[in-house]
């Protein structure tokens, strides 16, 4: 055992949760096994059983409490079981599940005025779908249709959904299947500040920069020329003159938050639009205020698209998503029938509004800026402190921390290291993700209604972690 006890001290939480009635772990298991698909993998050596949440808090089938800092892949997006979002959706439980749009009903026009009201001019058209892969998808469908092209470009290190249709545009080599996909989608070098061949301190929107050195003058950014260079390179070598669109996520997620320099978004939207596409901005993790400065990523990045795919935390765990474009855009689908049984269901329509009304009354908007700012400064203390923590990068509360052997060779930390001091952090209450090409980065993306009393809470429990690791490589 490790001499490296942990200071952390768990926030209080006075919700109390109901006795755990269902099957015996090991019987849960057996059923995994049998019954439900391998292809849905579980984290952690001995799995959890959960089974129930309360805001940034989740409890196990023993009542032992965590605290969720992955919200369910970044989709809980104001807090588990956020009361104002359980009255809203048992009421419409009560009232109609479910009638389909060819029919009018209340829900989806409250909700599609309150929704496009976020969206500056000409986004103001919103189509209903069940989760981001299919937004993207539809994303997909939507710019080739209207501009009459076929090929798409997406940045390498993307992840836009497991459909075989947006597999094409999902660039990590552990979503790829031995199947042909992927036809008319062209990925090009990922503007990765810390990883890649450019960047250095001055680079990113964010509160933290990379610990390399950077040769910029004010005002001009080396590495993004570079990558702009790239980028003109696959446009001249890769596709035709014409292309249907461009898509990328403000900050990408399961790549574990990496951030481009800024304005690359800017000059690449521009080069493409010259060449007849469209650009598609992938909301799915950035949305709905969690880089705490925006209530959209794209406002970040000073750009306005021309398609915004959603998902996600538009539903705080319904499955929800939506494409918003213009209406000219959205009209090019109307050439023929696209339809879609349960987007915008009413019952989804309530979801997304409350949803909406909770982000706006407990300002999480400004709780993701504040809370975030301070978690991604504190974890930058530990990376100065630790060789192996090579970058804390992100913007509110999407926030990725890199894992390498050291700082000069930027090398991934090994798996079985990586896993350890990610396991510690369980048993000590803590529940973070994993991402990035080789799962070498540790993302943070918590429900937006976390507080700075359980930053500092999390934030021992990792440097305890990291502690121990090295007493074991000592050792």
């Amino acid at each position: 055992k490790s001499s490296a006890s942990t200071q952390a001290k768990m926030p209080p939480c006075d919700f109390v949760p109901e006795k755990y009635e269902s099957y015996p772990y090991e019987r849960i298991q057996k059923i995994r096994e049998q019954n439900i698909a391998p292809s849905l993998r579980m984290y952690y050596k001995k799995p959890l059983l959960l089974h129930q949440g309360h805001m940034q808090w989740l409890f196990d089938h023993e009542g032992r409490r965590y605290l969720d800092l992955f919200a369910g892949i970044v989709t809980v997006s104001v807090g588990h079981c956020h009361p104002k979002v359980t009255m809203a959706t048992q009421k419409q439980l009560a009232r109609l599940w479910h009638t389909t749009n060819i029919y009018m009903y209340p829900a989806i026009h409250e909700y599609a005025e309150k929704l496009t009201s976020l969206f500056p001019d000409p986004l103001k058209v919103v189509y209903l779908t069940n989760s981001g892969s299919e937004a993207n998808d539809l994303a997909m469908f939507m710019a080739r249709i209207h501009t009459h092209n076929f090929d798409i470009i997406c940045l390498r290190g993307a992840y836009h959904g497991g459909s075989p249709y947006t597999l094409g545009l999902t660039s990590l080599t552990p979503y790829k299947h031995g199947v042909a996909n992927g036809f008319g989608c062209t990925t090009t070098m990922l503007p990765d500040v810390f990883r890649g061949p450019w960047g250095g301190s001055h680079c990113r929107d964010s509160p933290v920069q990379t610990v390399r050195k950077c040769s910029c003058t004010e005002g001009a950014c080396l590495a993004k020329d570079q990558y702009i260079e790239q980028f003109k390179d696959t446009l001249n070598t890769s596709v035709p003159k014409t292309v249907a669109g461009f898509i990328a996520e403000p900050i990408q997620g399961v790549n574990g938050a990496v951030q481009y320099p800024r304005n690359f978004l800017k000059e690449a939207y521009q080069l493409i639009r010259e060449r007849g596409g469209l650009c598609i901005s992938d909301e799915v993790q950035t949305g709905f205020g969690r880089t705490g400065s925006h209530f959209w990523g794209f406002q970040t990045q000073g750009v306005v698209p021309d398609i915004v795919t959603l998902g996600k935390g538009i539903g705080n765990g319904f499955p929800m998503a939506a494409v918003v474009t213009t209406k000219e855009i959205a009209s090019s689908l109307a050439q023929n029938l696209h339809f879609n049984t349960f987007g915008g269901n009413p019952l989804a329509c309530v979801v997304g509004a409350a949803v909406l009304d909770a982000i706006e009354e407990d300002g999480l908007q400004k709780n993701s800026e504040d809370v975030g700012t301070y978690m991604l400064l504190e974890l930058a203390k530990l990376r100065d402190k630790f060789e192996i923590v090579g970058d804390v990068r992100g913007k509110g509360l999407m926030i990725g921390i890199e894992m390498v052997t050291d700082k000069e060779s930027r090398r991934p930390l090994l798996a079985e290291e990586i896993n350890e001091i990610w396991e510690d952090c369980k048993d000590m209450g803590v529940l973070i993700g994993r991402g990035g090409l080789y799962s070498q980065t540790f993302r943070i993306k918590p429900p937006m209604c976390i507080t700075k009393r359980d930053v500092d809470f999390s934030v021992e429990v990792f440097r305890t972690a990291l502690q121990r690791h090295l007493e074991r490589a000592a050792a």
